[in-house]
């Protein structure tokens, strides 16, 4: 099945859509995002994407990330891949969003408008075994200092915005991300 992504500038608007494997294997910038969920003891919510992903195969990422679809919102596309991916939904609460570009591996360039959501849920994932093949929670803290020890056990992304997750912790658990779980 063909999927298209987003296309964009630098400032998150749209060019126009490209087919998300062609898009990463040329570097394309693209709108995405990654979600980053809590539970209200301020653990974070890991993934180990599975061992058939087309990029960063069997690394440990943050809880979910994604493409919006064309006519699709960064908001419904993050609930819709939660629910994919995780098998389940919570309130989301976007952070920031940030530009990076790398190459991975498979000849990937990984080149995103990222929009960064933040969510709280306090329930067990039943996740879909073709996108992930483990979960755990852990301590914000805990995970900065694996990864500064194996950062190549981590995704790209995670590694890049691990400075930012005891800010995100604090936010969960302070109530601005509730933690509600959507049907």
């Amino acid at each position: 099945m063909r999927e298209e992504v987003i296309l964009v500038n630098e400032m998150d608007e749209a060019i126009g859509t490209g087919e998300k494997h062609e898009t990463h294997l040329h570097g394309r910038m693209h709108r995405a995002f990654s979600i980053f969920v809590f539970n209200s003891r301020g653990d974070l919510l890991l993934q180990r994407r599975a061992p058939n992903k087309y990029h960063s195969a069997g690394l440990w990422s943050n809880t979910c990330c994604g493409h919006p679809r064309p006519h699709e919102t960064v908001e419904q596309a993050a609930h819709r891949r939660l629910r994919e991916e995780m098998g389940f939904d919570c309130e989301l609460h976007p952070v920031f969003a940030f530009v990076y570009r790398t190459e991975l591996d498979n000849q990937m360039i990984e080149h995103e408008y990222d929009h960064v959501l933040v969510g709280s849920f306090d329930g067990t994932p039943a996740p879909d075994n073709g996108e992930v093949s483990e979960w755990r929670w852990v301590n914000a803290q805990q995970l900065v200092r694996e990864i500064s020890r194996h950062p190549e056990r981590y995704t790209y992304w995670l590694r890049a915005l691990s400075d930012r997750l005891k800010e995100w912790q604090d936010r969960a658990l302070d109530g601005k991300a509730s933690p509600k779980r959507r049907a």
